[in-house]
């Protein structure tokens, strides 16, 4: 299985959000809530219309059965609240617009294959490598960490993790933190 890494760059986020947003704005909510949640992919996948109507989201964690409340960040309401208007409560926010091949049901939501695939595009759109659906994830965590370093208790919570090392190392901090040590050798 490859590691994937978290997109470090604020201005290749922003080109992304660009990018999803004139292609698809479910692709784009998808990709935000992503980078501003930390939910799995599998997580965000299962996400209901009423659970986005509010400020805050709530929800158990279909891997680990945690509870989890986070705001929705306030830059994507309007994008937001113009995607469900006439939505029903109970559907699927990122719902696939195919059927289902086996039980021939629409609107079920995405699944982690479809997302990745639409992550994948337009990573390579942007010269990333490394990229799959934890990346989403891990660009959450990199971005909370470097924007205060005392987030480290907050995201080895977040995680599970009972090591700071193993933390870094999922958010790839041990990596840059190993190249920048190298490129200061003189």
């Amino acid at each position: 299985m490859k590691k994937v890494q978290p997109i470090r760059d604020e201005r290749i986020i922003d080109g992304m959000k660009h990018y999803f947003r004139i292609r698809s704005l479910r692709n784009y909510l998808f990709f935000c809530i992503g980078i501003y949640s930390g939910l799995r992919v599998s997580d965000l996948c299962m996400l209901r219309v009423e659970e986005v109507r509010g400020t805050h989201v709530s929800l158990v964690e279909q891997k680990n059965k945690h509870a989890k409340k986070f705001i929705l960040h306030p830059s994507i309401r309007e994008d937001l609240d113009r995607y469900i208007a006439g939505m029903a409560d109970g559907d699927y926010l990122f719902a696939s617009r195919q059927r289902k091949k086996i039980s021939r049901i629409k609107y079920q939501p995405i699944d982690r294959t479809t997302a990745y695939r639409f992550l994948n595009k337009a990573a390579q759109e942007f010269g990333l490598k490394e990229i799959g659906c934890h990346t989403l994830r891990k660009t959450w965590a990199y971005r909370l960490y470097m924007q205060d370093p005392k987030n480290l208790a907050l995201l080895m919570d977040m995680f599970g993790h009972s090591d700071p090392r193993e933390t870094l190392d999922y958010i790839g901090l041990t990596q840059d933190m190993m190249d920048k040590a190298i490129m200061a050798l003189r």
